[in-house]
């Protein structure tokens, strides 16, 4: 595969940086990308060398670009449930969830991770998007009693088998056992906190997240110092991973052009009980049915060693039939994985497609999601 331009990036003044940002310079990041207006380091090192740490090991994630917006006041729960297809009086305080966020047409605002707080008091941890001003527009009209702002909160994940290790060294048992997608609240010596048994990797993993940033540095030490043992390293995200477990990245796999009900997998999410902006909308889309679908794919080829830089044609039969959004060679399973939009005649596993790479037509079939760990057993553990 043709290798990807290289092309000089300009730290300025006016991209935010995070807490954690010279910790990682002196870690050994070689680059970064724009993520909620802010930088996210994408490389310390070969990135299979990254993806055999994180899953044998456990890797600290610089993710402060994931931008809370917080919402409180004596209405917040009628109102965050308002944003998200989920029912939240099923949504315990302290629980985290998976909770998109739907358009008045049904379509995919964001899809943040959720914490519930307190009764009243809820984080969304957001994708990239500018989801903040879509709240602030349905605050606009609801009539509610609620404020919503950006909180000084910056998350940092720790990822991997070695994960609950580190966890315990510094929080404790109480924190360590936490329950998948449940947290807690509280501190790490002075340093207020809140830790949740969540991640991007489909491994065992936390996000701790920081409420003061003036306290980033020291934080990431504590981390480091007690990771220490367990061969804790600072590593990026790793695509590789996220696409093995079926997890998804809003805005290049789903816009907001898209409801739940095109993303395999995401149809679960949408729970009627609930009232939400873009209810009826889905009501809909749920009757009538779609006519695409975002799908896992297998693919042929020499091993995909860079992103993607562009959507990639989806043919059937020589005819133009959909575009790959996500791609990577998948180390553990020694093969190339995706996802593709592909016609609702397609989305079934075993249709065998084509895709248009630049350097030439590769193979490909569609595929049941996730590619490994499909009852999610390894992050449960």
């Amino acid at each position: 595969m043709k290798e990807p331009y290289s092309f000089t990036f300009y730290t300025a003044s006016w991209y935010r940086r995070s807490p954690y940002w010279q910790r990682t310079v002196e870690a050994g990041c070689t680059s970064w990308d724009l993520y909620n207006h802010m930088l996210i380091p994408t490389l310390y090192d070969d990135d299979e060398r990254e993806y055999w740490h994180l899953v044998e090991h456990v890797g600290l994630w610089d993710v402060a670009v994931e931008r809370q917006v917080e919402i409180i006041g004596p209405d917040a729960a009628r109102f965050t449930q308002l944003l998200t297809c989920r029912d939240l009086s099923r949504c315990d305080v302290l629980q985290c969830k998976y909770a998109p966020i739907i358009a008045p047409d049904g379509g995919i605002v964001n899809d943040p991770i959720l914490l519930r707080l307190s009764e009243n008091h809820f984080w969304l941890s957001l994708a990239d998007s500018d989801a903040m001003l879509y709240a602030l527009g349905v605050q606009a009209f609801a009539g509610m009693d609620v404020t919503i702002r950006e909180p000084d909160v910056s998350p940092l994940q720790v990822q991997g088998p070695k994960s609950r290790d580190v966890i315990r060294a510094l929080f404790g048992d109480e924190v360590a056992d936490l329950r998948y997608y449940r947290s807690w609240e509280g501190d790490l010596g002075s340093i207020p906190v809140v830790v949740s048994r969540t991640g991007w990797t489909g491994e065992v993993g936390y996000e701790i997240y920081l409420r003061d940033g003036s306290r980033g540095t020291e934080l990431w030490d504590r981390v480091m110092e007690a990771g220490a043992r367990s061969r804790i390293r600072a590593i990026a995200p790793s695509d590789q991973r996220r696409l093995e477990a079926g997890i998804f990245n809003y805005g290049n796999d789903m816009t907001v052009r898209d409801t739940p009900f095109h993303v395999t997998g995401m149809e679960r999410l949408v729970e009627f009980a609930a009232d939400f902006v873009g209810k009826e909308a889905l009501r809909r889309v749920a009757a009538e049915g779609v006519d695409r679908k975002l799908v896992g794919v297998r693919l042929g080829g020499e091993p995909l060693r860079m992103w993607l830089e562009d959507f990639w044609v989806v043919r059937k039969d020589g005819r133009d039939v959909g575009r790959l959004v996500s791609a990577s060679h998948s180390f553990r399973l020694k093969e190339n994985i995706g996802y593709a939009w592909v016609p609702i005649e397609l989305v079934e596993p075993g249709n065998e497609l084509e895709v248009l790479s630049p350097d030439g037509p590769v193979p490909a079939v569609t595929a049941s999601l996730p590619f490994l760990d499909p009852n999610k057993d390894i992050p449960k553990g």
